[in-house]
């Protein structure tokens, strides 16, 4: 009896393994066939952009883009790492071209990057590209364009000029300081945040959907009318309504069938080793475990760079492998030595504070170089692929006063975002630390200036945002070696949890968020202001409380009498206030702040004119013949 019980489940277990193996034999087949196609991307992605190189000139008589060998530097992308000059890489493929200011020329060639389905953003700006405008709506995937100082001209057709420029996904545009002419197509891509087409030869009507774009997105363009510009339009005419474009959908077709497919395979494997297991469990008689591997907190977590106090997880232990770091950092700066999220988590490490966002923390790697890590979990409601966008146009800003961004982690939980670091410290660390002396005044106006311009590049970088910074306060301001001001934490507002935005960033303090609920383009001119207030008071702001709390100590500066007002831990205080000449440049800066946070917005200076309100203050030459001797 027994053996006909054991006869009667071996034909099913042949029956089961033969069916394994062919199961087996097709993955192999498929997961051949995944690197096969895999290697050929490569492959295909290097012909693609050497093609692509070949239709472009050097304007110096130079080569054109030499780093670009497939034969020494292997493939264009590694992981979200570019090999190539200007390639901009995510998960292993091309998502993006920064091929700026290297005097280039001749025709963009669009054909040949049409195959590259990742890609996304490119950009072209300060070459010496002329001609008439390329068909980039063969890209239909683009976000991002920057033509920005080139010399594209031409009377370019309006069905032309539109087909160029419209595509479905479309959220930056930069055209200015071009010598395009024509009229404006009606480009009405809902997601369009970006468009600058100032500075050409524009004419005619602005569309309708672009009126509420910043005036400056059109400056230079004599014969344009219509808002947001305060030029009416005699005769203006409505746009035609964008024609639809088919996009070819057979490679995502084909891509889709083949993951069908090892789906499909390694389900059905999975149940034909149930089966087994079960069969195995019935002829033996008896049962099976599995044992349950161990999950460590950091091993979905980000790396303990700093410690937190906590006591050490409880683990089970599991082989090496699957105990290393999950995801890798993706760098927006090519100018530098790249390093792995390991070489982070071997750092020494030390904790410089907790803010509303999260910890931050001062990484020393092994070869000396010192790095900030800061970590965010008030951003896991972006979609993965917008926030990889917005940290690679973050990427792209450059200004003496803004802290650059070096690299990014992205997870679902939470974000690591690293910074170069600065020596000095903070400005609030340092007006209202134990240092002896305090800051000079000529310091504090050299930290203010240099605040005011980071604040209006951003301004004029990120127009699409209503707060281009956010979150200005003294904490965030970083002092190098010489005290220049390093700007941090700006642009966050379309990262962060919409949730819990106002309760995180400083703009959202302002009078006008406490009043109607919103920001405006004059919040960041508020924070300005408040900043100014606190380096000349020494009086930490951020202690301030509410709205109504921050107004009413305004109030109470402009009523108390200025020699009272300003910060006695300043250097040479007695020098200062005694002397009529620097007090008369103190009195003028404490003025500027006060009419920078006047309560109503309607009423308060833009950027523009804080900047240069404040540039106009002196340090005084008395104060100079004081210090020389």
């Amino acid at each position: 009896m027994q053996r006909g019980a054991q006869g009667a489940v071996r034909p099913k277990s042949k029956l089961l393994i033969i069916i394994t193996i062919h199961v087996l034999v097709l993955c192999s087949s498929l997961i051949r066939l995944s690197g096969a196609a895999q290697e050929q991307q490569n492959i295909d992605e290097s012909e693609l952009l050497l093609k692509f190189k070949s239709s472009l000139q050097s304007n110096n008589g130079g080569e054109v883009l030499a780093d670009w060998n497939a034969s020494i530097k292997g493939s264009p992308c590694s992981g979200n790492n570019g090999n190539w000059d200007g390639v901009l890489c995510f998960n292993g493929y091309i998502w993006g071209l920064q091929l700026e200011n290297m005097s280039l020329k001749g025709q963009i060639d669009v054909n040949s990057l049409v195959p590259l389905r990742f890609l996304r953003t490119l950009s072209f700006m300060g070459n010496n590209f002329q001609g008439s405008m390329p068909d980039w709506r063969k890209l239909g995937a683009l976000k991002s364009l920057f033509l920005s100082n080139n010399q594209f001209s031409g009377d370019v057709p309006q069905d032309a000029f539109k087909a160029s420029l419209e595509s479905p996904k479309l959220i930056e545009l930069r055209l200015e300081n071009n010598q395009f002419i024509g009229t404006i197509p009606a480009i009405s891509s809902d997601n369009l945040k970006l468009l600058n087409v100032s500075n050409n030869q524009l004419e005619g009507p602005i569309p309708a959907p672009l009126s509420k774009l910043d005036p400056s997105s059109f400056s230079g363009n004599k014969a344009l009318c219509g808002k947001p510009l305060d030029v009416a339009c005699d005769d203006a005419l409505p746009n035609e309504d964008p024609s639809n474009s088919s996009q070819n959908k057979s490679s995502s077709s084909k891509i889709g069938i083949i993951i069908g497919c090892v789906i499909g395979g390694v389900l059905l494997l999975i149940i034909i080793v149930a089966l087994l297991l079960m069969c195995r469990k019935k002829s033996r008689g008896g049962t099976e475990t599995n044992p349950q591997l161990g999950r460590t907190a950091s091993a979905r977590g980000l790396p303990e760079v700093g410690g937190g106090g906590s006591s050490p997880p409880v683990t089970v232990k599991k082989p090496e492998k699957q105990q290393q770091q999950p995801g890798k950092l993706s760098f927006v700066r090519e100018d530098r030595d790249k390093f792995d999220l390991q070489d982070l988590m071997r750092a020494s490490a030390e904790v410089l504070g907790s803010g509303n966002f999260g910890a931050s923390y001062k990484a020393v790697l092994v070869d000396g170089e010192a790095l900030v890590v800061k970590r965010f979990k008030q951003m896991n409601t972006i979609d993965k692929e917008d926030f990889h966008e917005h940290m690679r146009r973050l990427g792209r800003l450059k200004h003496p006063n803004l802290l650059p961004l070096v690299a990014y982690l992205y997870r679902k939980e939470e974000k690591l975002l690293v910074f170069d670091y600065v020596h000095n410290g903070s400005l609030a660390s340092q007006l209202h630390g134990k240092h002896s002396p305090g800051l000079s005044w000529a310091t504090r106006l050299k930290i203010i200036k240099g605040v005011a311009k980071g604040m209006v590049y951003l301004r004029n970088e990120l127009p699409s945002l209503t707060v281009a910074h956010g979150h200005l306060k003294s904490s965030n301001v970083l002092l190098d070696k010489e005290y220049n001001p390093l700007l941090m934490d700006y642009a966050l507002v379309p990262v962060v949890n919409s949730a819990q935005v106002h309760q995180i960033l400083v703009a959202y303090k302002s009078p006008e968020y406490a009043k109607n609920g919103h920001t405006t383009k004059k919040t960041d001119v508020w924070c300005l202001g408040m900043l100014i207030l606190e380096t000349l008071t020494g009086k930490y702001v951020a202690h301030q409380g509410s709205a109504a709390e921050l107004a009413a100590w305004i109030n109470g500066i402009g009523e108390e009498s200025t020699a009272s007002v300003f910060d006695k831990e300043m250097e040479d205080y007695d020098v200062m206030i005694s002397s009529m000449e620097i007090k008369s440049e103190m009195d003028n800066l404490l003025k500027i702040g006060i009419s920078c946070c006047q309560e109503d917005p309607d009423k308060r200076w833009d950027l523009d004119e804080a900047l240069q309100r404040i540039e106009k203050v002196q340090e005084s030459s008395f104060l100079s013949s004081v210090v020389s001797n």
